[in-house]
């Protein structure tokens, strides 16, 4: 009888202490499990390398841009473009060049959940931007022709070059783009915009063609832009 008791206390000894080991166990993969992966925070900055891309194929343009954005939150960033930008614009009757810099303000928004300690973005974005140029009247050949009655009358070339200065205008702009952290970081990114001018001053009798940081201006007084940027961050802390 006593064998048998001794034996049954045993078993329970046993039972508790396996349990325990059980207990330990998985609290400490819990622990493991639980671990939390700090991302940085800082400033980030870079140029957009389209807007050279582009001067070397088109003559008639030149132009730099520098980006940056700083994370205030998880998935906000302020961001900011400040450029330059000269552009020739040949019509059918008036060549023109407008030049000046401009600056785009607004925030990115992140909406895409990184793995562990990744930092990459599928970002929305709104900028309010601005611009103060000049624009050039470099020749302009005057429209003579009797449409109605089909009538064409040569006109000469005048070349009297007429400048407006202290142009300026306001727009809107939505975002929508990629950006990749390809190495520690460093990060490339590309976007698309639509603009929405919502005011323009133009230049007496005549009208302003292209607005630097906005593009060409259409009789709709909207415009789509293009970016692809490289960029550096400057960590600052990690949360």
């Amino acid at each position: 009888m006593y064998k048998y008791f001794i034996s049954i206390c045993l078993i329970f000894v046993f039972a508790e202490s396996f349990s325990q080991e059980q207990k330990k166990d998985t609290i400490i993969n819990i622990e493991k499990d639980s671990t939390i992966f700090k991302t940085n925070y800082g400033l980030r900055l870079g140029i957009d390398i389209s807007k050279p891309i582009k001067a070397s194929f088109d003559g008639t343009y030149s132009g730099f841009e520098i980006v940056g954005d700083y994370r205030i939150k998880k998935n906000l960033y302020l961001a900011a473009e400040v450029g330059y930008e000269e552009e020739i614009s040949d019509e059918d009757y008036t060549n023109s060049t407008s030049k000046g810099s401009y600056i785009r303000l607004g925030v990115n928004y992140n909406a895409y959940k990184n793995w562990l300690d990744m930092n990459n973005e599928i970002f929305v974005g709104y900028r309010y931007g601005f611009s103060l140029f000049d624009q050039t009247l470099n020749n302009y050949t005057p429209n003579v022709s009797d449409a109605e009655n089909g009538n064409y009358f040569l006109a000469d070339l005048n070349s009297a070059t007429i400048t407006s200065s202290n142009l300026n205008a306001h727009w809107s702009e939505f975002m929508l783009g990629i950006k990749a952290e390809t190495l520690k970081n460093f990060y490339v990114s590309f976007s698309v915009s639509y603009k929405v001018l919502m005011s323009v001053k133009e230049p007496e009798d005549f009208k302003t063609l292209f607005s630097p940081g906005f593009n060409r201006i259409f009789e709709t007084n909207t415009g789509f832009g293009f970016n692809y940027t490289l960029t550096y961050l400057i960590p600052f802390s990690k949360k």
